[in-house]
């Protein structure tokens, strides 16, 4: 695990892994002179956030010397040469703190620009990677939850690798009869007879495609009980636009489409991220419609450059870029929604 899986992780998982001592995040305004860090940064660094502010070209001195040239300096930010690129945005850098330990942390940023290009912010997270079996237990603690979300609420999220294969938790086959391996192979076993091959064959037919799926089925338990799930499925690629399977969330719903339970589906990052990846140019177009919006502006409140809004919007950026999540989620912000729908259709609304 480094810093850019944090991407797919659960809200809580971040908490309790920054609770912990194993991750912080940083943020610097180049616009403002004003950096930023989180609790769980400062942990990471060894240092008293009420000792010590928060400094780049602190962070930089710690950095072992053999590695300290992977990251450019402050006034190299300033003058507009910054790390990480677009292309290379995470870097494992040795640590040493001010108590001689040596870390070793796997740091992913971000950047944030002008219109023109002109850098205005840096941020990002960073991962301590020194103790990896500690960090095993803490992703264990994450699949317990998982296993308990499902077994109290019938909700998971899951994954589906690129060869179709799926991962849902234990508590799956625990709830509704079949082996996981069978679940795993073939989801489609939960499904009630009568409604099984059409189903299966409604959401296969997205697969090629690589489009996202939503639908509803009938699923029968272990007890004999029959509950009504909806099933969204959206493909996911990573940043070089490698496509990676698909993120994925099942929960009861009612008859009528209402979720069962009042907070519905769960968070799940990675399950955002692919949402957000299968926002397209027409999506953009019509959520700047709806504000009244010129592509400056959306540029202007993202923090993109206008060249990099017309490609968004012309679909010649990759899928998987990240340029893709800052325009969603500067529109976000200003109130709109990109909504899925039965069919894998996303709507566009404004609040």
């Amino acid at each position: 695990m480094d810093a850019a899986d944090l991407r797919s992780c659960s809200d809580s998982f971040l908490h309790t892994i920054e609770e912990h001592g194993f991750a912080g995040r940083w943020h610097w305004s180049l616009a403002l002179g004003e950096q930023l860090w989180s609790p769980g940064f400062f942990r990471l660094l060894g240092l008293d956030s009420h000792r010590v502010a928060a400094s780049y070209d602190l962070f930089r001195e710690l950095v072992h010397p053999d590695d300290r040239g992977r990251l450019a300096s402050a006034g190299e930010i300033l003058q507009g040469h910054v790390w990480p690129s677009d292309h290379a945005p995470s870097e494992v850098v040795r640590l040493i703190r001010p108590s001689g330990e040596l870390r070793t942390l796997s740091i992913l940023s971000e950047r944030r620009v002008s219109p023109e290009g002109r850098p205005l912010a840096l941020g990002g997270v960073a991962l301590d990677v020194t103790d990896r079996e500690r960090l095993g237990r803490m992703q264990a603690l994450e699949q317990r939850r998982r296993q308990s979300l499902y077994l109290t609420s019938y909700t998971t999220t899951y994954a589906v690798e690129p060869d179709h294969l799926h991962d849902f938790p234990h508590a799956v086959a625990q709830v509704h009869g079949p082996s996981l391996d069978e679940i795993n192979l073939n989801p489609f076993v939960m499904v009630v007879p009568e409604e099984r091959a059409a189903f299966r064959d409604r959401a296969m037919a997205v697969h090629d495609p690589q489009v996202p799926f939503q639908g509803t089925a009938h699923e029968r338990l272990a007890n004999g009980e029959v509950w009504h799930f909806r099933i969204v499925g959206v493909p996911i690629w990573d940043g070089a636009g490698r496509y990676l399977g698909r993120a994925g969330v099942k929960y009861p719903v009612h008859e009528f489409g209402a979720p069962v339970h009042a907070d519905g589906a769960p968070g799940d990052a990675r399950l955002q991220r692919a949402l957000e990846q299968a926002v397209r140019g027409h999506h953009l177009r019509a959520a700047r419609g709806l504000l009244d919006w010129s592509m400056l502006r959306l540029a202007e409140a993202s923090g993109l450059s206008l060249s990099t809004v017309r490609r968004l919007e012309a679909d010649a950026e990759i899928q998987g870029a990240r340029s893709r999540h800052k325009a969603v989620a500067a529109l976000r912000a200003a109130g709109i929604r990109f909504v899925s729908l039965d069919g894998g259709t996303i709507a566009v609304a404004k609040l």
